[in-house]
């Protein structure tokens, strides 16, 4: 309860308003003040009128102001993720953000929103930047998993802003530290040599034809997992033979299989394809009707082009499997199947497909995307671009030099210049008296 003291001085009259903020840690109370000036001319009601709402809103702030500094980090972020991240992030990335804790709250989780600094957060940082990976304790955290960590713990401090428990961000303008632990790799793919390769095994071994159909969707088509695995058959436009991609088929342990929307809007895309690929969907479809009738009632049709043995949808994991499995039995290097995309990608950038290009087939939402995540494909095509050019100038120099050889070979080399400029009008007049003669 606010209490409020009146006084009168040379500017008219004042008040003053406390209110108690509870104890410190030696038992002192905790006052907060503030003085409030009422505007010349106002009237006894409106004086009172606004000295309440001035008293409430003081009363709001100094609230505000205990309960960020009594909260802690971890109680915080737990009332961020059900009031804000469940109900406004798809599942997936909701279950991402879960996930984030295990590093966090150990480690700025026990302090108090208000009290963490920026200097907390660059340690953090750099604490991250160092730790080893659980999976493999001989590598490190990438720079893009720091960079998700950071991401996180922001969002966090930015809605705690929005609540009025603190002014700003700690984390603006920390940046992930770059070492030889998290610098950015070279993405590991297949060359389209290894792709070669690996179809023809495919092909030699006669592999269930669904996964022959995922893999070459996986390349041609340059689609993430989740768009291959949320294609359904009225996707297919077969005389246009072109596919659609507006949804995707996703996985949570608490949910288990749905279907969600595209990763950006720029994802719902149309592609378009040749007679080889639509041929092998052709194929799939009618197997995929035989099995339907062998099961009858037992089939669950989801209209689904990726299925299990009864229709239902194919489990997320199922293609990393298989292709884990088949690389292994052949002694075949193995790259995930996200890598299929980086290699349909690839080959778009080495045959001279401009940034635009490139980022309409893959989906992205814009230009900057398909840079920073390319950017050593388009590097070695501008170095391929260089080279042609430098080639190009080396036939040229060639043969001009094989031109001005020509040249000098006419004139004989014991001649005069004078003789050198006269060389050529002799040529003339011997034409001349030739024609003359005829």
């Amino acid at each position: 309860m606010a209490s409020i003291k009146e006084y009168l001085g040379k500017n008219g009259k004042s008040y003053n308003i406390s209110v108690s903020c509870g104890y410190d840690s030696e038992g002192r109370q905790i006052v907060k003040r503030m003085t409030w000036h009422p505007d010349p001319g106002m009237t006894e009601a409106q004086i009172k009128k606004e000295l309440d709402r001035q008293v409430l809103k003081f009363e709001n702030t100094c609230k505000v102001g205990q309960s960020a500094s009594g909260i802690r980090f971890e109680d915080f972020a737990e009332q961020w993720l059900i009031e804000y991240a469940k109900p406004n992030l798809k599942p997936n990335s909701y279950a991402r953000m879960l996930q984030l804790r295990d590093r966090i709250y150990p480690a700025i989780g026990h302090m108090k929103v208000d009290k963490i600094t920026r200097r907390d957060i660059r340690n953090l940082v750099n604490t991250l930047a160092n730790a080893k990976n659980k999976k493999d304790s001989t590598k490190g955290l990438s720079r893009k998993t720091v960079k998700h960590y950071l991401s996180f713990v922001s969002d966090i401090f930015s809605y705690a802003v929005e609540c009025d428990l603190i002014n700003t961000n700690p984390c603006t303008r920390i940046k992930v530290p770059l070492n030889d632990e998290n610098a950015p790799k070279e993405h590991d793919f297949y060359s389209i040599e290894e792709m070669c390769a690996l179809y023809d095994l495919m092909e030699e071994e006669n592999v269930l034809l669904k996964y022959k159909v995922f893999f070459n969707l996986a390349f041609f088509g340059g689609y993430r997992r989740g768009e291959i695995l949320g294609l359904e058959w009225k996707s297919i436009d077969w005389e246009r033979k072109t596919i659609s991609i507006s949804q995707t088929s996703n996985y949570t342990p608490g949910k288990g299989i749905y279907k969600g929307t595209p990763k950006t809007k720029s994802s719902n895309r149309i592609g378009c394809y040749d007679d080889k690929l639509f041929d092998l969907l052709a194929e799939h479809k009618e197997q995929q009707e035989q099995e339907k009738k062998k099961l009858g009632s037992k089939w669950k049709d989801h209209g689904l082009l990726f299925t299990k043995w009864n229709g239902e949808p194919m489990f997320p994991t199922t293609p990393y499997d298989w292709l884990y499995k088949f690389c292994k039995k052949h002694g075949f290097r193995f790259c995930n199947v996200h890598s299929f995309r980086h290699s349909h990608a690839s080959g778009l950038i080495a045959a001279g497909l401009d940034v635009p290009t490139v980022a309409a087939d893959l989906g992205h939402n814009n230009n900057l995307t398909t840079m920073s995540i390319y950017a050593h494909e388009f590097q070695m095509a501008q170095a391929k671009a260089n080279d042609v050019l430098e080639n190009g100038m080396e036939k040229a120099r060639k043969k001009l030099s094989e031109n001005n050889d020509k040249q000098a070979a006419v004139i004989p080399k014991n001649d005069t210049e004078a003789e050198k400029k006269k060389a050529p009008v002799r040529l003339v007049k011997v034409t001349e008296r030739k024609n003359k003669r005829k």
